[in-house]
C-alpha cells in the first residue's frame, strides 16, 4: 500500500530532477508552497485526490491503480507454511 509518506518523498525526488523550487511546483499545481512542503516532508496527515493529482500532474507523473502483487496473508495460510515448513524439515533430518 502507498502512503502519503511516500508518495511526498517521490514527488520531492521528481521535483528535484526536474529542477523545479518548491514554489514554482506550487504555482504549476495550484497549492500552497507550505502544502507542497509539508507533503514532502511527511507532514501531511491527508491531502485531497485532485491537490495530489495536480502535483502529479504537474511533475509528468500520474497515479496507476493495478491488482496488488500479493496480499497479506490469512493466519490459515500462515499456518499451512509453517506446517509445510515443518515437515520438510523434519524430512530432511531424517535422510
Amino acid at each position: 500500500m502507498l502512503l502519503l509518506i511516500d508518495i511526498g518523498e517521490e514527488i520531492s525526488k521528481r521535483r528535484k530532477t526536474v529542477g523545479l523550487t518548491q514554489a514554482e511546483l506550487a504555482k504549476m499545481a495550484r497549492v500552497s508552497r507550505s502544502t507542497l512542503d509539508a507533503l514532502e516532508n511527511g507532514r501531511m496527515g491527508e491531502l485531497g485526490y485532485m491537490k495530489v493529482n495536480n502535483i502529479l500532474i504537474s511533475l509528468g507523473l500520474e497515479f496507476n491503480l493495478q491488482v496488488a502483487a500479493s496480499k497479506r496473508p490469512t493466519l490459515d495460510d500462515l499456518m499451512l507454511e509453517n506446517e509445510r515448513l515443518f515437515t520438510a524439515s523434519t524430512v530432511s533430518k531424517q535422510r
